[in-house]
């Protein structure tokens, strides 16, 4: 078995310090030693803990990402439509609940004969984690030189490969937020172009804007295509998750997150995550016009949720509804005056330019800039 604390040190040595993921049982060992010597980042799902950690590689840092092979499936979206669209190269421990011979529980039966598949099918390559620690190491150099091609790697772990780690102490109850502003008076339901005209007026040499998919990173990429900017295509819902990632990876610098409805209900877990590490330097922007627009306008079920109030409830040092783009100028530079961990749900009304165009710059090459925007520490 391997030791791992041991193994954890051997991946510090290569770089490798920011980590984020859900629990398995395979994985505790390694998972309590992660907690206990590094940056840990406790996710609400899989895929939320692959974005996660995808923003802390745009912020200059090497993550790793740990989860159980049935929550391999949650992460399939931001693993195929992000990291690997991006090239943005993460680091997977992924359990093999339900191996073929070993007994298990009846839910990671069909789970465990399609985790070699669809790690084949996405591309990604693997290797079984050894349980021999100078083959592990091994393994360890070969899967940090594919990482350095801009690719992602999985190791598999089988039972009992990691030997026992005591868990690291409970951090406890964190002080819950309200939310300081009630929400009164009537929507201006402003355009969603307008909008976007005044949060990009809120940025300087050090605060970045990361887009949402579908319409908002569409409509930001004609008006101005900024190096600044990042606009996500895919991996719809894991633009706040992205956000956390660089928030915590480059607490010198300042991050927006434009998010809207349909992504934001599609992985809302994502606002418990961020209200409980509340970076001070994030500004989460809701922009929510009740639909699926760039599908079609389908509705969302927005009109049911109180976003501000869930994330006061989250977490979140300030949650506030703007009913207009004066308020929301007016939060933007209360954010800039004074950061703390800040949401601001904006209603709009539907409709974008005609024949709007998409990034003309290639996700790789968006990446790139992105990151030398954002210099060094």
């Amino acid at each position: 078995m391997l030791n791992p604390g041991s193994f954890v040190h051997q991946l510090q040595e290569r770089g490798f310090s920011f980590y984020s993921g859900v629990p398995c049982s395979y994985l505790k060992g390694l998972i309590n030693s992660a907690q206990d010597s590094g940056e840990y980042i406790i996710a609400a799902n899989e895929g939320d803990a692959v974005a996660v950690c995808a923003g802390a590689y745009l912020g200059g840092k090497k993550p790793v990402v740990l989860m159980q092979n049935s929550g391999l499936t949650n992460a399939l979206s931001p693993l195929t439509s992000l990291c690997a669209v991006f090239k943005i190269p993460v680091l997977v421990f992924v359990s093999l609940r339900g191996e073929e011979g070993v007994p298990d529980e009846p839910q990671h039966a069909l789970t465990g004969t399609i985790t070699i598949p669809l790690l084949r099918m996405m591309g990604i390559p693997w290797e079984y984690l050894s349980d021999d620690y100078g083959e592990a190491v091994g393994q360890l150099d070969r899967a940090a030189r594919i990482l350095e091609q801009g690719e992602m790697f999985a190791f598999v772990v089988r039972k009992d490969i990691f030997s026992p780690y005591p868990a690291p102490r409970n951090e406890g109850e964190r002080a819950r937020s309200t939310r300081t502003e009630i929400p009164s008076g009537r929507d201006a339901l402003p355009l969603r172009s307008d909008a976007l005209e005044v949060i990009r007026s809120a940025k300087d040499g050090h605060t970045f804007l990361i887009a949402t998919t579908g319409y908002t990173s569409r409509e930001l990429s004609v008006t101005g295509d900024e190096r600044d900017e990042f606009y996500m295509i895919g991996s719809m819902g894991c633009a706040a998750s992205i956000g956390l990632g660089l928030a915590r990876a480059r607490p010198d610098r300042s991050f927006i997150t434009v998010d809207g409805d349909g992504a934001l209900l599609m992985r809302l877990g994502s606002l418990a995550t961020i209200g409980w590490y509340r970076p001070k330097n994030l500004l989460h922007i809701l922009l929510d016009n009740s639909s699926y627009e760039s599908t079609g306008g389908q509705p969302t079920v927005s009109g049911v949720v109180d976003f501000a109030g869930t994330a006061a409830s989250c977490g979140y040092k300030k949650a506030v509804h703007a009913h207009n783009l004066e308020e929301l100028s007016h939060y933007l530079s209360a954010w800039k005056q004074d950061p703390e961990l800040t949401f601001i749900h904006l209603k709009i009304q539907q409709g974008t330019c005609e024949n709007l165009g998409r990034p003309a710059t290639l996700p790789p090459q968006m990446k790139e800039r992105f990151m030398q925007a954002l210099g060094g520490p």
